[in-house]
């Protein structure tokens, strides 16, 4: 009996945005960017063979994988990816990866090192984006998420004012605008376990995310302070980001070939190169590369 069709989730997508400028360069998050960092810095290991960024949009924190032989720049936008390539260059450590979180075209063991960092947020069905991510990991791996965080303090402020109408308590996500999404800890958790991930350490961060707090206070300072609050993300997970570190269970894997790296998103079989195409080793998918970027969203007619 024929299965059913399951249907994708919706994909929020940031082809041809200008989020590089209109979010970030010139609009007041140097804050959020120095604590993200701050984090990052502690989670992520200094130094390893193959690290990916899954949604590294325009390279903002690739520079904090330089330890690494190879990384991956992944995104789901191909002008994203662009602009990475424009900022990073085209060194062969350097492997652009234009594919779908829901589809990703890695093989088992391709990574020993993985961020997710503000992109959780845009997934309909993040647990099925975090079983993909754990496929790709070898053992002995880490994995970095950042989520926005439901259970926050203004979110309870304003729940308890009767001034939103969803609970900051239940664990169900929120989609508070369309691709946006609010996720309470003890559900992501969950699905990170339910991934085969084992949750570590976990802080929260973007506590001073105040525009009055910005304006009075040095940069320094608010980092600072934010650095001595986020260990309080153990027990009292109330402010905007949670950060989480998990670890893959068992003993270091050997990472596969950089050859060996991709994997069909339609057949799950290897890909062979040929020329500028990718080509299934099962069927006859095909996919591009063009000017340096693996092209794994949609396969060639």
């Amino acid at each position: 009996m024929t299965q059913p069709t399951v249907p994708q989730p919706a994909i929020c997508d940031y082809e041809g945005s200008t989020y590089r400028t209109d979010f970030w360069e010139g609009k007041g998050r140097e804050y959020e960017d120095a604590v993200e960092r701050t984090i990052l810095r502690r989670f992520l290991p200094r130094h390893g063979k193959r690290y990916v960024d899954f949604g590294a949009g325009f390279g903002r924190l690739i520079d904090l994988a330089a330890g690494f032989e190879e990384i991956v720049v992944m995104d789901y936008s191909r002008t994203m990816l662009q602009e990475a390539q424009a900022r990073l260059g085209r060194a062969e450590r350097f492997i652009y990866v234009a594919a779908d979180l829901y589809k990703l075209p890695f093989a088992a063991n391709s990574f020993d090192a993985a961020l997710l960092c503000r992109v959780i947020h845009h997934l309909a069905d993040a647990p099925a984006a975090l079983r993909q991510i754990r496929h790709s990991l070898a053992g002995g791996s880490t994995f970095v998420l950042e989520f926005a965080n439901k259970l926050n303090l203004k979110a309870i402020l304003r729940y308890a004012l009767r001034r939103q109408a969803w609970s900051p308590y239940s664990r169900e996500p929120v989609e508070f605008v369309r691709l946006n999404f609010d996720f309470h800890p003890a559900y992501i958790r969950e699905a990170l376990i339910a991934a085969g991930f084992r949750p570590h350490r976990r802080v929260a961060s973007s506590w001073l995310r105040l525009a009055l707090f910005k304006k009075v206070l040095p940069l320094r300072a608010m980092v600072a302070l934010d650095r001595l609050l986020q260990p309080l993300g153990a027990w009292l997970p109330y402010a905007p980001q949670i950060f989480v570190e998990n670890r893959v269970s068992g003993a270091p894997t050997p990472l596969v070939e950089r050859d060996q790296l991709f994997r069909c998103p339609i057949t799950g079989a290897p890909l062979r190169r040929e020329g500028d195409l990718l080509v299934s080793t099962e069927g006859n998918p095909r996919w591009a590369i063009r000017d340096g970027i693996y092209d794994l969203k949609e396969p060639l007619t």
